[in-house]
């Protein structure tokens, strides 16, 4: 190559010196740690690469060459280098470099860029003044460099960025940001940054700045530097309460493997006691997975029955009091899937008081989240926080086409009970086995059949002759005879045919009564329904039709009489059916929408093409139902139902509507309500409605109320001020009780690289102030505050 050759217009030059390719695959094994590290950048005149992770570097095809242009390209035989200069660029694939000035030698494999020097691999981007490498030793230098990763929207900067060793780094100052522009809303600074790749990185002298104002500093901070799940500390939550005064959550998390992981939990109660707590993930293969948690607490407070430690420790709407101060709360979920299409899967909920959920209710190991969490990842939930009795259960089940078989044991652990009494005569089901059949065709007859099948083995753990253990086979098939007459009306007729079976251990049970007992009973139930619609042709602009259906249905199911109450058990809902003759009718009104929606290059099209072109979108905007009873028994009976006047019968129900509207893309509302013929009013009514756009602003509304039992009202509100700003606030009252039951506000700041939220709430006579700041790619920090006055952020 000769010395100083000018550069033509459109010269491009492909360079194939030896040995370049053994500098060029191994230049770029440098990948960049998410925190606080820079990237080191290698070139040459010939062959060069660059990617995010140390695996891409060795991605480059040997066969695909690089291209070079500058406007002098030399070789000096003084020095044994190959010389680029003035507007230097190299490329390949999808990497580009440019720099005033390269000097590679291929003897001793040093490169350096100096100028200008701007690197991209991908979406990723180096800028530097200068940059120097020893490739065969894999170590070198950059200065004033600044790396953009694109993964994580990470700046990291630094004045001398040392590559050390083959995954290890050096920084004398370093910053890191996720912010645009030169002058970053906040940034991360630290002194002789030292990083070691899929390990640790250690800075002194760690400050958080916002704008040009530090605001947190610690004089040593370690940090992870792993390009896969990293264990590490995770942030904390602070809170300050009258009740426990000042809180401090701390949890870690554990990346154990590939398939499980955990968070520990260290809670400091100010008033109560150290709070510690676990939870354990783990997946064993697509369908099998599970998550167990478990906290416990020695509180320093009980409640033992006087006034003071009432008031102060025990809820008044929880019954019995809370003397013990070991408390504990186990919860568990597990998905198996087993041999033959069998799946498993087990639910535990084993709490220590009554009172444990109430206290914990909030909180990162408290009852929302818990809650939440099981019922996001395995689509079940647990008991309501208020609920002393737990269900805890172990199912396997397996479903065909038509058939599908359940076993399942249950228990029903009631907290106040296994506390606080001798003995317990809680019901148990252990097990229950289902086996069930959908509704099918019998032998391509014009009848059709399904089938309910179950055994209940009834277990208590001190049972008597008053409260005892029992077995229940019960098995309930049902013919059906589908009739159409025309297109215009359904009839259905159905028979079911009932046999249970129980049987009692005679220690527990009364000898003198038969160990075994039997029941037959039938039902008939006879469906009649039509289905009548017209379509309404509008051809507005925004709706072509309408189409209003009607569905008229009357219902008549018939159970003869049989004295149950004082022969049989009475476990639970089977074991006293109910006599009924009754007459149902409901009248239910649809209202459907066709809209078209074409391209502005199908509207040009001939008219006669505009269903060919035309795209559909249907929508059901109003749907009104209508439905009464009529008890046959209650007319002919000499007792009737109303107590406060036994002479006037009311075979006729409440009348039950409900009105469901949702006319445009962003409003709808919906209404219930059953209204008694007898008393002129209203027994029950719920109304809600809710509008929203498309900027993302929310209104929403809702009252509720039962005659003589409650009656509340629930808003909540959230409006978009700008594309940063968002302010929100949401309201509820018990308007029966006349007492605020929530009330809280708050606006959320979202930047491009952080936000900021602030909230207000009170609830249950307590007063609560959460601010929290977000700094995207590196966390949250806050604090959470009830009780108390606002305080600094953390």
């Amino acid at each position: 190559m000769p010395h100083n050759r000018p550069r033509s217009k459109d010269y491009s030059c492909v360079c194939r010196l030896i040995g370049t390719y053994r500098l060029f695959s191994s230049a770029f094994r440098y990948i960049i740690p998410p925190l606080f590290l820079v990237f080191l950048v290698v070139i040459a005149t010939a062959r060069v690469s660059f990617a995010q992770s140390p695996e891409r570097m060795f991605d480059d095809d040997p066969a695909e060459p690089w291209h070079i242009t500058a406007d002098e390209i030399s070789f000096d035989k003084k020095t044994n280098q190959h010389i680029a200069k003035r507007n230097v660029v190299i490329t390949k694939q999808d990497k580009r470099l440019t720099a005033d000035l390269v000097r590679f030698d291929d003897k001793t494999m040093e490169v350096l860029a100096v100028g200008h020097v701007i690197m991209t691999v991908g979406e990723d981007v180096l800028v530097g003044d200068k940059m120097e490498m020893d490739l065969e030793a894999e170590i070198g230098t950059a200065y004033n460099g600044t790396i953009f990763i694109k993964e994580n929207h990470f700046y990291i900067n630094g004045d001398k960025i040392q590559k050390t060793g083959k995954n290890s780094y050096a920084v004398a100052k370093g910053s890191l940001t996720t912010c645009d522009g030169d002058h970053p809303a906040w940034k991360i600074t630290g002194r002789n940054l030292k990083v070691t790749m899929e390990g640790y990185g250690f800075v002194n002298h760690a400050a958080l700045w916002v704008k040009k104002v530090p605001v947190l500093y610690t004089p040593f901070l370690v940090f992870p530097a792993k390009t896969k799940r990293q264990s590490g500390l995770l942030p904390p939550e602070i809170i300050y309460s009258t009740r426990k005064w000042e809180e401090y959550i701390q949890p870690f998390y554990w990346a154990i493997n590939e398939s499980s992981d955990a968070t520990l939990y260290y809670h400091h109660i100010g008033r109560r006691g150290e709070k510690i707590g676990f939870e354990y993930r783990y997946v064993l293969d697509e369908k099998s997975k599970g998550t167990m948690m478990y906290d416990f607490l020695r509180d320093s407070k009980t409640d033992n029955g006087t006034l003071e430690s009432s008031e102060e420790w025990g809820y008044t709407d929880v019954s019995g009091l809370r003397p013990n101060s070991d408390r504990y709360w186990f919860r568990m979920k597990h998905d198996q899937s087993l041999p033959f299409d069998f799946s498993a899967k087990l639910d535990i909920d084993i709490v220590s008081d009554q009172d444990y959920l109430h206290e914990f209710k909030d909180g990162y190991t408290g009852f929302e989240k818990t809650d939440y969490f099981f019922n996001k990842s395995f689509g079940r939930d647990l008991d309501e926080y208020d609920d002393s009795t737990r269900v805890n259960s172990l199912s396997i089940n397996k479903s065909w086409s038509q058939f599908s078989l359940n076993a399942e044991t249950r228990w029903y652990d009631n907290v106040i009970t296994r506390r606080q009494e001798e003995t317990d005569t809680t019901i148990q089901m252990l097990p229950i086995v289902d086996f069930n059949a959908s509704k099918q065709q019998v032998f391509g007859t014009p009848f059709y059949f399904d089938l309910d099948s179950e055994y209940t083995h009834f277990y208590r753990e001190d049972a008597s002759a008053a409260a005892p253990s029992a077995h229940r086979m019960d098995a309930y098939p049902r013919m059906y005879l589908p009739l159409q007459l025309k297109h215009y009306l359904s009839f259905e007729p159905s028979v079911g045919f009932r046999e249970t079976a129980w049987y009692f251990d005679k220690e527990e049970y009364n000898s003198s009564d038969k160990a075994t007992l039997y029941r037959e009973m039938y039902d008939v139930k006879l469906d009649l329904s039509s289905n009548i619609y017209k379509i309404y042709s509008l051809q507005t602009s925004w709706i072509d039709k309408i189409k209003h259906a009607i569905t008229p249905q009357v219902i008549y199911q018939y159970i003869p009489g049989k004295d149950q109450s004082n022969k049989y058990p009475q476990f639970d809902a089977v074991d006293n059916i109910a006599r009924t003759n009754l007459v149902t009718y409901s009248l239910t009104n649809i209202f459907t929408s066709k809209s078209q929606t074409r391209s502005k290059e199908k509207d040009n099209k001939d008219e006669s093409n505009k269903d060919e072109s035309a795209n559909y979108t249907y929508n059901q905007f109003c749907r009104l139902k209508l439905e009464q009873s009529y008890n046959i028994n209650e007319a002919k009976e000499d007792n009737p139902s109303n107590w406060a006047n036994p002479k006037e019968k009311r075979p006729f129900s409440t009348i039950y509507g409900e009105l469901e509207i949702a006319p445009v893309k962003y409003v709808s509302a919906r209404a219930d309500a059953t209204w008694s013929q007898y008393e002129s009013n209203f027994k029950t009514h719920n109304v809600s409605a809710a509008l929203t756009d498309e900027r993302g602003d929310r209104l929403f509304v809702e009252h509720r109320y039962a005659q003589d039992l409650s009656e509340s009202i629930y808003t909540d509100i959230s409006l978009v001020v700008s594309e940063q700003l968002k302010v929100y606030a949401d309201y509820e009252r018990n308007i029966y009780g006349t007492q605020d039951i929530k009330k809280s506000v708050g606006c959320l700041y979202e930047a491009q690289c952080w936000s900021i939220d602030f909230n207000y709430a009170h609830e249950d006579n307590d007063r609560k102030y959460t601010f929290i700041i977000g700094l995207y790619g590196i966390g949250e920090f806050g604090r959470s505050l009830s009780g108390g006055t606002m305080e600094e952020p953390l």
